[in-house]
């Protein structure tokens, strides 16, 4: 399919039912994309088709999450030795039949088959793209809360240079990341960072008969001392029983009336902070707690997405960028500090002790 004619298909431009006639009309999909292209005139598939697709997979997933009222093992495990859910099987397909729309994909691997292999494109060889991509993503981050019917979604970084996404800089090389919301409305984050560029992240609203551009510049405050409310996600919170560090930074969110969104939802917590503007995330590793969030499928693309809204993402074993190092393997994982750059700055300097306090 063309790329102006996926685009089309996907963000029809219809109005939606009951918008206040005053509302004004947001920007479309393909317009909004187009105005990231003139910095850099040689990634319309990427931008027309990649993007376009992935975003239709998020909403077939979240179609098929809502006629998905049992939610249960599918009795297997994916290589890492995880349990598999049905809906996990169910969206690793829908992720990958968009994929297989694409031909500027070149390899793709998931964290339910993390093994990076050739994409199957059911297009045709002769309208190959000069541009070629790799994809590593998560069909489905949350499984834990998804039974109570807890806001869960998808993670997608997209890497230039379609041979792998190992052993590249995702500084560098990392160019886009979506994250797939399905709460009450399903949207979806979109961060696009060309080199020598700072980079673009906006909101999509996605419906079942198309889209529209809900916030079409999304950022972090610059600083704490501008915003009314200050929010903070403390992943693990069992930690702090075995790590005064931990425990000293919670203290300090507490004792000075930040306002606790923790869902135990990756994907809805980071969002959190940046819809509203500020928020820090947390998600600390100790000698008990092991780190669990893969850097290939889930660390990378959320440090993208924040970094392209003005924030930072940081290891909170050394307090490195986590886009400074290059992902060895797939199962590489590691934890996470990420937010507003000043509340980044400021849990590094409790957690690694450089706060003398």
């Amino acid at each position: 399919m063309a790329a102006d004619a996926v685009e089309t298909a996907l963000c029809s431009g219809k109005s939606l039912t009951n918008r206040p006639k005053n509302f004004a009309r947001s920007p479309s999909l393909h317009a909004h994309l187009k105005s990231l292209n003139s910095t850099d005139s040689n990634r319309s598939a990427l931008l027309f088709s990649v993007i376009p697709h992935l975003l239709n997979a998020v909403s077939e997933v979240s179609k098929a999450l809502r006629n998905s009222q049992e939610v249960s093992l599918a009795g297997t495990a994916n290589s890492f030795g995880d349990d598999q859910l049905n809906v996990d099987v169910v969206a690793e397909d829908l992720i990958r039949a968009s994929l297989a729309q694409c031909p500027a994909v070149r390899m793709a691997s998931s964290e339910e088959d993390p093994v990076e292999r050739p994409v199957s494109s059911v297009v045709s060889a002769t309208s190959m793209s000069e541009e070629q991509y790799t994809v590593a993503f998560d069909p489905l981050d949350g499984s834990s809360i998804i039974a109570p019917n807890w806001t869960v979604g998808t993670i997608v970084g997209i890497w230039d240079d379609g041979g792998s996404a190992l052993g590249l800089s995702p500084a560098k090389q990392q160019i886009a990341a979506v994250l797939g919301v399905y709460g009450p409305r399903t949207t979806a984050i979109v961060a696009v960072r060309f080199p020598g560029t700072e980079g673009s992240c906006f909101e999509v609203g996605l419906t079942e008969t198309g889209c529209e551009i809900v916030r079409p510049d999304i950022k972090l405050s610059s600083s704490s001392s501008q915003v009314k409310t200050k929010y903070f996600a403390p992943a693990n919170l069992r930690a702090a029983a075995e790590d005064e560090r931990y425990m000293r930074l919670v203290s300090h969110y507490i004792a000075n009336k930040y306002t606790l969104r923790y869902s135990g939802g990756l994907v809805p917590d980071v969002v959190h902070a940046l819809v509203k503007g500020h928020g820090i995330y947390l998600s600390p590793v100790t000698g008990a707690s092991k780190a669990k969030l893969r850097r290939l499928y889930e660390l990378c693309p959320l440090a993208l997405i924040v970094e392209c809204a003005g924030g930072k993402a940081i290891d909170p074993m050394d307090g490195t960028d986590i886009l400074d190092k290059e992902v060895a393997n797939c199962d590489e994982r590691g934890g996470l500090i990420c937010g507003t750059a000043e509340e980044v700055d400021f849990a590094r300097g409790v957690l690694l002790g450089e706060d003398q306090g």
